[in-house]
């Protein structure tokens, strides 16, 4: 039989009869015998054909099961896996790796068709379509997605800004990783995987947009060694050279390790000498510096007049005695506090200048600098203003008036201090929902922080990010999708449940027969009825024999009303189908 008519139930059509004795005249199994013989060639023809069909599932029914609906048809013509995925490995595997970390998923993603979903389109990422990778979490977007994705948002802060007068470097984030990029790097071109070759030709013997040559980007962390995998998506594998290095401490002698752990601890004390220059250090073999000393000594101060118990990883302290020893002018003496060496000459010897620094003098250090009567002109504490007063001794005057920070207000304050009002702002933030209510606010309204709660694109769920302007990013959470009788799921990105097909269940169906017989003609899980049964009915006849007829326990008729209407004003019924167990035929 047709696999066109598979699923379906033959449709006949019975008039509605209040008796089964009309339904009987109406439904006559009788036959000529020219029509009996069309029917058995015709079986026959079924048979043939059903053989046929039988005869090639068999031989391609692993490929017709294993192909997906929405597989690329370009992808079915790539080269396999296996030998792709060697031939990237082949100069990394001579130099001894193997371990590829995180690699091989991004690899092996790379075959399976509809694995990479663009997350602006929420579409799958063909070979053939050009892409940007994000350098931080490596994923792929359709390159025109992401340029207006970046414009986009690029025009977002410029409007902002050019409401709040201010000047600021415009970013663009990754849609997954929140990754900022500036607005010069906004991608324009379409490049492979590691960067070299521009719109890279789709070849089935190599990854899909990549160039085919020696990746050759320095390896994470840096150790000085280039890539040695093909052009491929994803991180850099660990560094697969082998080298010589000594322990952290450098007790035992340099052995052969891996580059990428080439940092080992022998397990046995450090024994390095500590900063205090007494002790060695105890803890275990480690990287970095030694910590501070944890011993006690007794130290004496900088001056030397005290003595304390003290850590030795501070050897430097001071008592809190004012030195006080004479100057060697003999009038003045060292006002200095606890301090190392000798105190020097006296400050006030040779050339001296005027409290404000304009005039020089050459006075005995047991007279004074008079001021020289000119404006002081220091800069005051704020670091912005300048002494307005006459030369003088002492701490120049911090008292200025000031404008808050949004402008709106003027007040003297002291000069170090910043002048704040009250006065909150009403700018909308960047979210453009919410407002800013900021004391004193300059313009540079700070991100929202409420939460977004916003319902999603997939209408199941609520955006859990930072309140923020224009649309969310798409659901990031799996649903899965099942057949039938929900023994076989796929799992789609949340929101394209109703867009995605299910999957095809290679199990057989569980569902009741629809007729008296205990089980159908086994088949595999489907959605819809069952097909029609193709069994004998076999049911006992009032004469004792058994019903040779195919079942007819369960058939879809197309029921008509065989009421005429009286008027235009009474509705035609339409039709309906209905499944109707139909009387088995004479004997």
């Amino acid at each position: 039989m047709s696999q066109r008519n598979h699923g379906r139930r033959p449709i006949q059509e019975v008039p509605v009869s209040g008796s089964t004795s009309k339904a009987k005249d109406h439904v006559s199994y009788s036959k000529p015998d020219g029509e009996k013989l069309g029917e058995s060639k015709f079986k026959e023809a079924c048979a043939k054909i059903q053989a046929s069909v039988q005869e090639y599932l068999e031989k391609h029914g692993d490929i017709l099961d294993s192909s997906s609906e929405d597989e690329d048809p370009d992808e079915k013509n790539q080269g396999d896996g296996t030998s792709v995925l060697e031939s990237i490995m082949e100069k990394y595997s001579q130099s001894g790796g193997e371990d590829l970390g995180k690699t091989r998923q991004f690899l092996q993603d790379a075959f399976k068709s509809g694995t990479n979903v663009c997350l602006i389109c929420i579409a799958s990422v063909k070979r053939v379509e050009p892409i940007w990778s994000c350098q931080t979490c490596y994923s792929s977007f359709h390159l025109h997605c992401i340029q207006k994705w970046a414009k986009d948002s690029v025009f977002i802060q410029s409007e902002s800004l050019q409401e709040r007068e201010t000047k600021a470097s415009l970013e663009w984030f990754c849609p997954k990783c929140r990754t900022s990029y500036s607005q010069k790097q906004i991608p324009q071109e379409y490049y492979c995987f590691c960067g070299k070759e521009t719109n890279p030709e789709n070849h089935p013997w190599i990854l899909p947009h990549s160039c085919g040559s020696l990746c050759e980007r320095p390896l994470q962390p840096k150790c000085g060694h280039l890539c040695l995998l093909l052009c491929h998506p994803g991180p850099c594998p660990p560094c697969p050279k082998i080298v010589r290095t000594p322990c952290y401490c450098g007790g035992m002698g340099p052995t052969v390790r891996r580059c990428c752990n080439k940092e080992w601890s022998c397990q046995k004390s450090c024994k390095n000498l500590l900063a205090c220059g007494q002790h060695k250090c105890e803890e275990l073999c480690h990287a970095g510096a030694c910590p501070p000393c944890p011993r006690t000594s007794i130290q004496k101060c900088n001056c030397g007049q005290r003595t304390a118990q003290r850590p030795c990883a501070e050897p430097n302290w001071q008592c809190d005695k004012v030195c006080g020893r004479m100057y060697n002018c003999g009038y003045h003496r060292c006002d200095t506090m606890c301090h190392k060496g000798d105190c020097g000459d006296c400050p006030l010897l040779g050339q001296r200048t005027c409290p404000c620094g304009k005039t020089t003098m050459f006075l005995p250090c047991t007279e004074d600098v008079p001021p020289c009567g000119d404006t002081c002109g220091k800069l005051l504490q704020c670091g912005i203003h300048q002494c307005s007063a006459r030369c003088h001794r002492g701490p120049c005057g911090n008292v200025s008036d000031k404008q808050c920070r949004c402008g709106s207000k003027h007040k003297e304050v002291p000069c170090s201090k910043e002048f704040i009002c009250d006065t909150k702002c009403k700018r909308m933030r960047d979210c453009r929902r919410h407002v800013c209510n900021r004391k004193c606010c300059p313009g540079d309204c700070p991100s929202c922080e409420q939460a977004c709660g916003r319902t999603l694109s997939c209408r199941n769920h609520k955006c859990q990010s930072r309140c923020h302007h224009g649309p969310c990013f798409p659901c990031s959470q799996l649903v899965e999708l099942k057949c039938r009788c929900m023994r076989t799921s796929i799992r789609v990105p949340c929101g394209r449940e109703k867009s995605t097909r299910p999957p095809r269940c290679p199990l057989p169906c569980q569902l009741p027969p629809p007729c008296h017989h205990l089980q159908l003609i086994p088949h595999r899980c489907h959605f819809g009825s069952c097909p029609p049964c193709k069994l004998i009915c076999d049911k006992v006849l009032p004469c004792s024999h058994k019903c040779l007829a195919n079942c007819h326990s369960a058939v879809l008729v197309q029921v008509k009303d065989v009421h005429k209407a009286e008027g235009p004003w009474d509705s035609r019924v339409k039709p309906r189908q209905e499944v109707q167990e139909l009387p088995c035929p004479p004997c």
